[in-house]
């Protein structure tokens, strides 16, 4: 694991930014920060899903969303989802923002999560090509699909993706797109 000195964002319950902190510093400490998750579907309403690569701080390994990161200091946010997902998915799309929802999450290294974590969607029928380094593996699938399996299994999934899956918001968000096979 590469020690990571970027500053992220961090925030008060109102997602009032109130300074920052080293990302890893900010993880060790526990402390309240922002915090970005993107779901891109394709025109056979497949969500991309993607497994982490195994040097990641925390998670390795587990399959998440398309991508998730958090906006630099002074960064605003749907430009930093829209940044991210171009650094770890090898493509950029237009995004939408969806809803916000805060959640923790203690790791066995020690680490916690602690993000107001901003959902955004985007549509893309192109092919990429992941960075390696970010991302072992990737595929296309039904909301169906994924919602059952990572109930099935919910160790292969990360725990920010778990929670947006059964949210009440992403569940509405299918629902009305009929998003449902």
């Amino acid at each position: 694991m590469s020690i990571d000195t970027t500053e992220i964002i961090l925030v008060n319950d109102a997602d009032e930014a109130t300074g920052s902190g080293q990302k890893l510093w900010v993880h060790q400490q526990g402390l309240l920060h922002r915090a970005f998750s993107v779901l891109v579907f394709n025109d056979n309403n497949e969500l991309l899903i993607h497994q982490r690569a195994l040097d990641k701080y925390h998670s390795g390994g587990l399959w998440t969303n398309t991508c998730c990161g958090h906006p630099n200091v002074d960064e605003e946010i749907k430009s930093a989802a829209e940044r991210r997902l171009g650094e770890e998915m090898g493509f950029t799309t237009s995004l939408d923002f969806l809803y916000k929802f805060h959640y923790i999450a203690h790791f066995d290294n020690g680490l916690t999560e602690n993000e107001i974590d901003h959902v955004f969607m985007g549509i893309y029928n192109e092919t990429f090509e992941v960075t390696p380094t970010e991302v072992i593996a990737y595929k296309w699938v039904s909301v169906a699909e994924i919602t059952e399996e990572a109930q099935r299994n919910p160790q292969d999934y990360t725990v920010w993706f778990r929670k947006i899956l059964k949210s009440e918001a992403f569940n509405e968000f299918v629902s009305n797109n009929y998003i449902l096979s």
